[in-house]
């Protein structure tokens, strides 16, 4: 038995649960003061340190916009006559936080019933969005009376949707210079990441191709619209007033109207381009391409039926004018240049011509089957006899007819503004044969290349720059579009030609016209011209045909090249292009008649 009295432990026991709990208290105190020393740390850092930025972020969700897209600027001619403009019509948005309520599936299908879209893809807008885009998203545009009608009986208010007025882009003629001057469009999914950085928004317009591309910077304006502040659903409460839009600037083209509509007419329905060119500073005065399109249509949703249509097997958005394509007769242009200006051939060379020539083993034949007896650089022009020429190459040399290619301009960029859809051509070389064929350049090379054939490829545009250089005495011009008021010699460089070149090259091309393959441009219609004919060989369809041509022959103010892309059904460059030549030369001339007479 226990000697301790029970009062006595009961005493002992009671101590000990004091202490215990006073210890507890204590630490208790310590961790209620570290938790509150902590929230105060982070109350002050987001009061004091944080504040302001927090107060911008409440703000933002508060104060939305309802954007508005700038106007885009007006591109006219050299005369300014417009070409593209802008119209007003009415377009649908949709604030995101809709996507949140309950009947947003209900006012999705009957969105899609009136727009005529699919309910995914309004969805998917959306969800590119994300529900705390700050701003309206596009739906659709350029909207119909009934869909304007249908939508206003929806309700609108309740629903999260806005329908506003917007400027869509206006081209009044049409199909007229669609691939030069382009078209607007939606800026894509994959386009987006790379432009949002300079300002672009999800539903911003952009230009896609031609000039409304290569000048979006100044005709695109900056982004304006309505403040207006909202509640936490996102309901708008109160109208906090305008931010005012700036609208682009409008620009003027080298392009005259009139000859482009003529140059369209000229060509009709063939399939391929025609490019007009003041030779003596690059100035492009009409460039048409067909197949061809309406960029109208790109003003409002592009379905994919819509998109199937044109998107057609001949390729209508192809600009042809600026794609490469083998030059044929008409580059005997840059042969006669190398032949004399190398020194191999002076201007009194006389050859022998033949029905066909045996050259390392293979025979290449002249396109009359016959030859034309003797000749000089002005009768090989006059009746482009390829056999001459074939003696031109061979005797220059590869190399050395590579080089004048080159400096013609042929193989490069001609540095017009519509980079993103210009082809640079083909210059081969021994250098680029060794590396896709696996063989070295051969002395048939040189002789096919002599005649505008074999490893050579260039645009309408560029056969355009080599018509120039006889034209103005020698220089390689500059294509561009947009006017300026810069002397001509700030667009052209001097290729150095010597005077009995240029006299020899423009002698031949006079004979042409006057007695050769371009007789039909030898009319009163015109002022005297001078010109070169072009038929290549283009299997497995029909041969391209080429005709260029300057007037007048003696102070020349335009060039003109019609090409046609497998065109040569019914006989060569002669006589389909040359008469396309001809309407585009009495169109310029004709006006320039009629403005003189005015002044």
């Amino acid at each position: 038995m226990s000697l301790v009295p029970r009062s006595s432990v009961r005493s002992q026991k009671v101590t000990r649960t004091v202490g215990k709990s006073y210890q507890s208290l204590i630490i208790m105190l310590l961790i209620t003061l570290v938790m509150l020393g902590g929230i105060g740390s982070r109350l002050a850092y987001l009061q004091l340190s944080q504040g302001e930025r927090h107060r911008q972020m409440a703000q933002n969700n508060r104060i939305r916009l309802i954007p508005k897209l700038p106007v885009r600027g007006n591109i006219f001619d050299r005369k300014g006559r417009l070409l593209a403009s802008s119209r007003l019509s009415r377009s649908v948005f949709l604030w995101p936080t809709v996507a949140g309520r309950k009947d947003w599936p209900k006012t999705r299908k009957e969105l899609s019933q009136i727009l005529k879209i699919p309910e995914a893809e309004i969805q998917n807008r959306l969800d590119r969005a994300g529900f705390n885009y700050k701003t309206l998203v596009p739906i659709a545009r350029d909207l119909n009376p009934a869909q304007i009608t249908a939508l206003a009986e929806l309700g609108t208010d309740k629903y999260g949707i806005e329908v506003d007025i917007e400027a869509v882009r206006n081209y009044p003629h049409g199909e007229v210079a669609a691939h030069l001057l382009g078209y607007t469009g939606e800026i894509t999914d994959a386009e987006l990441p790379k432009l949002r950085p300079k300002g672009y928004r999800l539903g911003d317009v952009i230009g896609q191709m031609g000039v409304e591309r290569a000048f979006e910077k100044q005709l695109r304006g900056e982004w304006g619209g309505l403040q207006i502040e909202v509640d936490g659903s996102g309901k708008a409460v109160r109208t906090l007033g305008p931010k005012l839009s700036k609208p682009g600037k409008d620009i003027r083209l080298t392009i005259d109207l009139d000859l482009q509509k003529a140059a369209e007419a000229a060509l009709g329905d063939r399939q391929g381009a025609i490019v007009a060119m003041d030779p003596n500073n690059g100035a492009i005065l009409a460039m048409v391409s067909h197949p061809t399109f309406d960029p109208n249509v790109f003003s409002a949703r592009v379905t994919t039926d819509t998109w199937r249509k044109l998107n057609r097997k001949d390729h209508p958005f192809v600009n042809r004018a600026l794609r490469g394509f083998p030059p044929a007769s008409t580059f005997k242009i840059v042969t006669t240049t190398a032949g004399i200006e190398s020194g191999k051939f002076s201007p009194q060379t006389i050859l022998q011509t033949y029905a066909a020539l045996n050259i390392g083993g293979t025979v290449f034949r002249d396109w009359n089957h016959a030859g034309f007896g003797p000749l000089g650089f002005v009768g090989g022009l006059q009746w482009s006899s390829d056999t001459f020429f074939y003696q031109i190459g061979r005797g220059v040399g590869g190399p050395t007819l590579i080089k004048w290619t080159r400096k013609y301009g042929f193989g490069s960029l001609t540095g017009i503004e519509l980079v993103a859809e210009e082809a640079a051509g083909l210059v081969a070389d021994d250098r680029w044969k060794q590396k896709r064929l696996k063989l070295p350049w051969s002395v048939g090379d040189t002789v096919n290349m002599s005649i505008g054939q074999g490893f050579l490829q260039s645009t309408p545009l560029q056969v355009a720059m080599m018509f120039a250089v006889p034209a103005n005495g020698g220089y390689r011009v500059k294509p561009h579009l947009l006017l300026d008021d810069e002397k001509s010699k700030k667009w052209r460089e001097s290729l150095n030609i010597k005077p009995d070149t240029i006299r020899v090259l423009r002698q031949g091309l006079r004979a042409v016209v006057n007695a050769g393959t371009g007789k039909v441009l030898n009319v009163p219609t015109i002022p005297p011209a001078a010109g070169k004919s072009g038929t290549a060989e283009a299997p497995p369809g029909y041969s391209h045909i080429w005709f260029g041509a300057y007037a007048p022959a003696d102070k020349p103010q335009i060039v003109v090249v019609a090409f046609g892309e497998h065109e040569g059904k019914d006989g060569g460059g002669g006589k389909i292009a040359a008469p396309m030549v001809l309407k585009v030369l009495e169109t310029h001339f004709r006006t320039q008649k009629s403005i003189g007479t005015k002044k």
